[in-house]
């Protein structure tokens, strides 16, 4: 990375990578002043500069962040002179909305269990399905996961529509692949292992499994406890038993202790979720499933797999590229790696007044918040 000049910069990458220009407008990407960050050092974060359309004001940490419009903002300043965000700890989406019902809030996120619609005129719904995958992960390298039709079966035996639709009260997108609605190469053509308990019976004695000789117990990892959540799995283990599959659900609610269980490859099956820095299938194929991504907690190595991701991420023609990246999902689910159950979905309430609130599959972080303005006549 250089700076010719003021307002040049130069970036030379070690190997073609087609997705790269779209990534620098991720927050991360951001360009921020070399003397100030080295002169604040770790302080920068709580204190930081950049040249955005608002500018930070204060942290009263517990609280609030202030933020005030940057009226030397390249495109001009933005509608709204003054942004606060309240902060709210742990899990307490009902205590936001019954402050936006308030009045003390703009906008707040729908709590879970409540069913709202647009039809109400005490404020505006927005709901939007992220650019996210929600899963049950398989660790391939150990028995009997290692066996793709004890994989396979376990996929067949469980009904995740029921399960959204009991449980979930059908809040998010019913996943049956990987890369999420709204993003390049999603594929809207049912896939993965449709509910089939009879299917699921006959792939486990395929694999020499049956009352005789029963599969082993399968311990299935989770950070989440939540009551819907633990109901989630009381249904998977019924309909799993029911085909002749044990799962011993087991919860690690620290994160990092979670993350280690994962990375050093003692979870044979474990509930994760990605949410993708950019809509671009990349984020979520090889970042989980390629031999060298960061995420990939399955012990998955595919050499077909991997070379047709070398190939797309280097493909400058979309439309090839695109192609590449469904033949590369559709041979993760047939290898049935994962057990998908949804995509989430972005549902928050705003004020009436509220005018020019533009949601994207990436959610709050990517809101333009300069086109927004309030309407208060």
């Amino acid at each position: 990375i250089a700076a010719l000049d003021r307002y040049t910069v130069e970036i030379a990458l070690v190997e073609s990578f087609a997705p790269f220009v779209s990534l620098l407008a991720l927050g991360h990407a951001k360009i921020v002043p070399r003397d100030i960050v080295e002169a604040r050092g770790d302080a920068f974060g709580a204190q930081p500069v950049g040249s955005g359309p608002f500018r930070f004001v204060q942290w009263d940490h517990g609280k609030e962040i202030v933020l005030a419009g940057n009226p030397d903002y390249f495109d001009g300043p933005p509608a709204l002179s003054r942004l606060v965000y309240r902060i709210f700890s742990g899990d307490s989406t009902a205590a936001m909305f019954k402050q936006f019902e308030q009045g003390a809030l703009e906008d707040a996120p729908v709590p879970t269990g409540q069913r709202l619609g647009s039809g109400d005129p005490r404020f505006q719904y927005i709901r939007r399905t992220t650019y996210s995958a929600r899963f049950y992960g398989f660790n391939t390298r150990v028995k009997p996961l290692d066996d793709r039709r004890v994989r396979q079966a376990i996929v067949h035996a469980v009904d995740r529509d029921t399960i959204l639709h009991e449980v979930f009260l059908d809040r998010f997108h019913p996943a049956r692949g990987i890369i999420p609605p709204g993003t390049p190469g999603f594929d809207p053509s049912p896939q993965g292992f449709a509910y089939d308990p009879a299917r699921a019976r006959d792939l486990l004695r395929q694999a020499g499994y049956s009352a005789a000789r029963p599969l082993p117990v399968i311990p299935a990892w989770s950070t989440a406890r939540s009551e819907t959540v633990v109901r989630e799995h009381e249904m998977m283990k019924r309909a799993l038993a029911a085909v002749g599959v044990s799962l011993d659900v087991r919860y690690q609610q620290d994160w990092p202790s979670f993350l280690r269980l994962l990375g050093e490859g003692r979870a044979p099956m474990f509930l994760y979720a990605w949410h993708a820095d950019a809509p671009d299938p990349d984020n979520f194929l090889f970042k989980l499933f390629h031999s060298r991504g960061p995420r990939n907690f399955f012990g998955y190595a595919n050499p077909a797999f991997d070379d047709l991701i070398r190939r797309a991420r280097s493909e400058p023609d979309p439309t090839r590229r695109v192609e590449l990246y469904r033949r590369a999902e559709r041979m993760v689910l047939d290898d049935a790696v994962i057990l998908p159950v949804w995509h989430y979905v972005y549902e928050h309430v705003f004020q009436p007044y509220v005018r020019s609130v533009q949601v994207n599959g990436l959610g709050d972080p990517y809101i333009p918040m300069r086109k927004i303005w309030l309407d208060r006549r």
